[in-house]
């Protein structure tokens, strides 16, 4: 099993720590999305995700094996694969919500926020960076208000309860990089408790972008 991750991902950060929380080991292989005009857009890389992004999971290589791309798909896969350490509940319900939960932060903040945007805004846009930080600024604080309302009902130290599930393995990432952006969590009093319980633990500790080999 490799997985093909940039340490400041938060798309692959998801997949780390669904990895941690459910005990699997995986090569990770560094994809640097800066360096030499970003690694996802060399002729190597293409071919394993034509749409030049991280991550990339590749399993079986060596039987022929496939490849998947799209950070809820992988994590998808690996709990049919691996059952063990739940990382979706049994319930119907509660399985659709966290998967609801889960998109709104993978699918409405971050495509937002991602570096390609970002480099998109500065680079062909040539907006300044007070603008950018503006624009990224406003996109987390609508995505966050939502999610904070959404967890007005739960009294677990998780998202959902008492157990991870994919919805701390989106949230924590995408947290993780609003503070890079200096946003304010006072707003998000559930959001932020949630965040700092799961970084006392080492599957999210173990899978912070300062924890990773190609950490710069």
């Amino acid at each position: 099993m490799k997985l093909y991750s940039y340490f400041r991902s938060s798309a692959a950060y998801r997949v780390r720590i669904a990895l941690n929380l459910k005990s699997l080991q995986a090569e990770v292989i560094p994809v640097h999305l800066v360096k030499n005009g970003g690694e996802q857009h060399s002729t190597e890389y293409r071919q394993i995700n034509p749409n030049e992004l991280v991550p990339a999971w590749v399993e079986d290589a060596s039987k022929g094996g496939f490849t998947l791309t799209q950070s809820l798909s992988i994590l998808e896969y690996l709990e049919e694969k691996h059952p063990e350490t739940a990382l979706l509940p049994q319930d119907i319900e509660q399985r659709a919500l966290i998967r609801a939960f889960s998109q709104s932060i993978a699918c409405d903040i971050h495509p937002l926020n991602n570096l390609r945007v970002l480099q998109y805004l500065s680079g062909t846009l040539t907006v300044s960076d007070e603008q950018k930080s503006a624009w990224y600024t406003h996109w987390v604080e609508v995505g966050f208000a939502g999610l904070e309302a959404q967890l007005q009902d739960s009294n677990g130290k998780f998202c959902f309860g008492e157990t991870a599930t994919f919805a701390d393995c989106c949230l924590v990432p995408q947290v993780y990089n609003a503070l890079r952006f200096n946003i304010d969590l006072a707003a998000y009093p559930k959001i932020a408790a949630i965040y700092q319980y799961c970084n006392t633990l080492p599957a999210f500790q173990n899978a912070a972008p300062e924890a990773q080999a190609d950490a710069a």
